[in-house]
């Protein structure tokens, strides 16, 4: 008899073959519903963040925050803004309040409101700042780098000139036909504007003839011939020059900045 196969044989040697394990596959969702599963935690935490935002007592506006007034009290900004306390933070017209303060307060000139998650609102306000004052019946009409007249007050506010409008007869009728009163006054407002930093704290007046005869009347009785409102930088610059050189001199002229004159002592 033939003996065992080397197969036969290496099979003895391994023993009998071992059963395989079976891979239990854990039975997935169909997508529809892992979709509508999704869909629907999506509506829930939309709901959610809804009712948080607009139904819950956690974000209310309970208190306003105001900054950068000068003349203004904060009372007076959070009176005039009249914010909603109590509302939901999230439904605070801002553009209203912003609205609101700059039509009551005149003398504010920019607002800033912004929310201050997660119970206030912020108010930054720019008050405008008086480059003229216009005295009438005893009190002080201001008036602003734009030319505009916002606030009317009973003291005059310390190192901003007066404006002093004395159109001349023979000029009169030319100046306002061509200019016009507000013209007139916003290049009184324009020259006050380009004033060197020093003479524009010594200027006490600011004296208006026609559109080409702006003067300015300084402390201690010195006087400037300015002329228009025009080349006002190179006015600036040629008056201070001229000032260092004539210290003592009472009347200076810049109305033609290249060919400057001083005079008396």
């Amino acid at each position: 008899m033939a003996g065992p196969t080397t197969a036969e044989r290496q099979q003895r040697k391994s023993g009998p073959p071992r059963p395989q394990r079976m891979r239990l596959r854990r039975p997935r969702l169909p997508r529809s519903r892992t979709l509508i599963i999704v869909l629907v935690l999506v509506v829930l935490l939309g709901a959610g963040a809804v009712w948080a935002l607009y139904g819950s007592q956690w974000l209310r506006l309970e208190r306003v925050k105001t900054s950068g007034t000068r003349v203004l009290t904060p009372e007076e900004v959070r009176e005039a803004a009249d914010a909603p306390v109590g509302a939901p933070l999230i439904s605070v017209d801002t553009d209203a309040l912003e609205d609101r303060l700059r039509s009551k307060l005149p003398r504010i000139d920019s607002v800033d409101v912004v929310r201050s998650w997660p119970h206030a609102i912020g108010l930054k306000v720019t008050e405008r700042k008086p480059v003229l004052l216009i005295e009438k019946g005893g009190k002080f009409v201001e008036v602003d780098a734009e030319g505009v007249r916002f606030a009317t007050v009973g003291r005059a506010p310390r190192g901003v000139p007066k404006l002093e409008m004395r159109v001349d007869r023979e000029s009169a009728a030319a100046s306002l036909r061509r200019f016009g009163t507000d013209r007139l006054l916003r290049e009184a407002v324009r020259v006050a504007g380009d004033l060197p930093e020093a003479v524009a704290r010594d200027t006490r007046n600011v004296k208006v003839r026609s559109y080409d005869s702006i003067s300015l009347e300084l402390r201690g009785g010195r006087t400037v011939d300015w002329g228009s409102g025009e080349k006002g930088r190179s006015k600036a610059t040629t008056l201070t020059a001229l000032m260092k050189a004539a210290p003592k001199a009472r009347h200076f002229d810049v109305s033609v900045p290249t060919a400057p004159a001083s005079s008396g002592s």
